[in-house]
């Protein structure tokens, strides 16, 4: 199985899409929201606001790796484009600039069976309400600096190097890091909370050496001092990585999955040395289920395709319909909650 292009969340805009069941990922794309802003209040001021000689004219260039598609796609470039424009506008008092604004070009990258299409059609609508957005914010309907971003798709694996040397002045991943570039080579090895110390450390090397190489693609293509804020999965450090909600298995089928904790994150950054840690969290994501249909869903929207190439279509529909049973015995009525880790860091 290549998972280049048979692991992609499940398409299109229906019932089981991803875009209509990703409500984990834009919570927590929402609690980061204000270290992506810092980020890029970082990148406006040493570009332009503290500088003798400003280079606002230029383009800047950000990719947002492992985007996927739908809504959540563009929601980490509406808060880019919204932070652009309360800098500008509150530091000129609303009045147009001896600078023009930046152009802004946003990479949206994932793996090539990713439904782009998807997110391409929504592309005019967003741009129009990110025009909406500057003229609300006190912007002229005449001024050229209410044009939108231009959103470009960089179909690959963020495995390898995607862009060219030094072009990237910000970088972001959310929920992309902890899925592995491959299916550990080991046999029929999968992850359970009966597994040997063995099986868990060959899944934990993959992930080592998975997100050490990410780091030293994106320290080629990086600018120095340029921010890049990585979100995944994670869990608590007295957690084991092979406990029941961390991992499962279907048979034969092996789930290219490691959910890292904070100090392993940590570690691997201080290891490949490019970056420097300015943030490191622990997110707690509170989610309400009044029945299993919901988390069913989300789990589809995910799974669909890489179960459909193991086992085929045949399976899908009689698999989720007793997945969803189980969850209606097992899900808390009331709230339940997941983990996921933010970490801010700077290339040096």
């Amino acid at each position: 199985m290549d998972l280049n292009i048979q692991f992609h969340m499940n398409g299109g805009t229906g019932e089981t899409s991803y875009s209509s069941n990703s409500s984990l990922r834009k919570k927590g794309l929402e609690l980061t929201q204000p270290i992506i802003e810092e980020a890029i209040i970082e990148i406006m001021y040493s570009l332009y606001l503290t500088s003798s000689t400003p280079s606002i004219s230029k383009s800047i260039s950000i990719a947002d790796m492992g985007c996927s598609l739908g809504p959540n796609a563009l929601l980490v470039v509406l808060y880019v484009m919204n932070t652009v424009f309360k800098i500008l506008l509150r530091d000129s008092g609303g009045v147009s600039l001896a600078y023009p604004h930046p152009k802004i070009l946003v990479f949206l990258n994932d793996l090539s069976g990713n439904d782009f299409n998807t997110t391409f059609n929504s592309l005019q609508g967003f741009y129009d309400e990110i025009k909406k957005t500057y003229k609300k914010l006190g912007g002229h309907e005449g001024d050229q600096r209410q044009q939108p971003c231009f959103v470009a798709g960089i179909p690959g694996s963020f495995y390898g190097r995607l862009f060219l040397a030094g072009s990237l002045r910000f970088a972001h991943s959310s929920y992309s890091l902890h899925w592995l570039s491959q299916k550990i080579n080991k046999g029929n090895v999968y992850m359970v909370e009966s597994s040997p110390p063995s099986v868990v450390e060959a899944y934990l090397n993959q992930f080592e050496r998975d997100f050490e190489f990410f780091l030293k693609c994106r320290s080629e293509e990086v600018v120095k001092g340029g921010p890049m804020v990585l979100t995944t999965s994670g869990r608590a450090n007295n957690v084991r990585p092979c406990s029941k909600e961390h991992c499962f298995k279907l048979e034969s089928f092996h789930v290219p999955l490691y959910i890292p904790s904070s100090p392993e994150m940590k570690s691997i950054v201080l290891r490949e040395g490019s970056f420097i840690i300015n943030q490191l969290e622990t997110l707690k994501l509170l989610w309400t289920v009044s029945n299993g249909d919901v988390m069913v869903n989300n789990l589809r929207a995910i799974s669909v395709p890489l179960l459909a190439s193991h086992f085929g279509e045949g399976i899908i529909a009689e698999w989720f319909y007793r997945l969803g049973v189980s969850f209606v015995a097992y899900v808390p009525k009331e709230k339940s909650k997941t983990s996921g880790i933010v970490i801010s860091i700077v290339r040096q």
